[in-house]
């Protein structure tokens, strides 16, 4: 049974490794907590590809110097290859008398005793977690890894199963994400740019068929080609911006927002504004993205379908939640009669992505009296 401070350490890291959403940050989280709790010299993680090689690998107490000069990543063989095709553990005193040991690079620390662990989701190996030299006192050829410290990597192992594979499902959903607003841009230049462009064209025509017989009304339509190019123009200046999302992981969901509003405001007739107040705290990945979306999709409505001259953004506190607004001076329009003609404006979508992460939507609108979207979210 482990000790209490034991028991601490593990729960510590088992802690760190539910703590983070992309698989790379996973990996590396699971590969410095193996080897602090197991006080190994070296700990490394390799995930398996389709051809032979690994599609990602990740090591500790090698650093970037050293992990240049090793050269490329290794190939599926030895002793990786036998966690991967057997999913058992492999624990030895010294690595380099094994049969199944092929060497390794010339820059390559040297390994003496040896950890194996598979990283498996039931029949499927996700992975292989190795440690070597282990650092109690480090007589010669090392103290070795104890029975005790197979079942701790084996325990270990497991939850990084788990972990790996809920950072797997969020990025999975996150490019499903993606593709769906892409998909969504796309009908909406259908639906918008292509039709300005058919109705640019046709006027085009048109003024050069009276250019010779009525000047007059040639340089009408010529006006009106330029106005329609202008509209064209704004769409696509619009579509650009949506694909092109804020970057949430590097700059928080306050700079994204302003960013966006920022480039919305420079490519739009209307004044679009944003305000922080004072108290708004950083939220968890998925609430911060959910509420970007809906920002994005509310800005979308109100400068896109209402005509509106002034949209304000805010983000603020109510109580222990956090609230965003999107309030427009726009035509404003009657949410039962866009629900019976079965024109949803987005609701739904701002809806789901409210409940997704345990907040919630409101709208509140009428004909001439513009707009307000509010996401109130929990915590943060």
């Amino acid at each position: 049974m482990l000790p209490r401070t034991g028991l601490a350490a593990v729960s510590a890291a088992l802690l760190a490794m539910n703590r983070h959403l992309e698989v790379r940050d996973v990996l590396q989280t699971i590969v410095a907590s193996a080897r602090e709790l197991l006080d190994a010299e070296y700990a490394a993680l390799g995930v398996p590809d389709d051809h032979g090689g690994f599609a990602r690998f990740v090591v500790a107490g090698v650093d970037d110097e050293q992990w240049r000069a090793i050269g490329p990543l290794p190939r599926q063989h030895g002793i990786l290859a036998a966690m991967l095709r057997d999913a058992s553990p492999q624990r030895l005193a010294d690595v380099r008398l094994d049969p199944r040991f092929e060497g390794w690079p010339a820059a390559h620390p040297e390994l003496a005793d040896f950890l194996g662990m598979p990283i498996a989701d039931g029949e499927e190996v996700l992975g292989a977690l190795f440690l070597a030299n282990k650092r109690c006192g480090r007589p010669a050829g090392g103290c070795g890894f104890t029975e005790e410290d197979e079942e701790l990597l084996r325990i270990l192992a497991e939850h990084a199963a788990i972990a790996l594979t809920n950072a797997r499902l969020y990025e999975r959903a996150r490019e499903l994400t993606i593709a769906g607003e892409r998909a969504r841009i796309a009908h909406e230049l259908h639906d918008a740019v292509s039709q300005k462009l058919f109705s640019l064209r046709l006027t085009a025509q048109a003024a050069t068929a009276l250019v010779d017989r009525d000047p007059a009304r040639a340089k009408g339509e010529l006006r009106q080609v330029a106005t329609l190019a202008a509209e064209a123009a704004d769409e696509l200046r619009a579509a650009v911006v949506e694909l092109r999302p804020a970057a949430l992981e590097e700059d928080g969901l306050v700079a994204a927002l302003r960013t966006q509003v920022q480039v919305l405001d420079r490519a739009h007739g209307a004044c679009v504004t944003f305000d922080c107040e004072a108290g708004v705290r950083a939220l968890p990945a998925a609430q911060e993205e959910a509420v970007l979306r809906v920002a994005q999709e509310a800005l979308h409505n109100a400068l896109r379908h209402s005509g509106a001259e002034r949209v304000a953004v805010v983000l603020a506190r109510r109580g222990t939640a956090t609230v965003l607004r999107v309030a427009d001076d726009g035509c404003g329009f009657d949410p039962s009669a866009v629900r019976r003609a079965g024109r949803h404006l987005g609701l739904v979508s701002m809806r789901d992505r409210a409940g997704g992460v345990g907040g919630n939507l409101t709208v509140e609108s009428e004909p001439g009296k513009g707009t307000v979207v509010e996401m109130e979210v929990p915590g943060g």
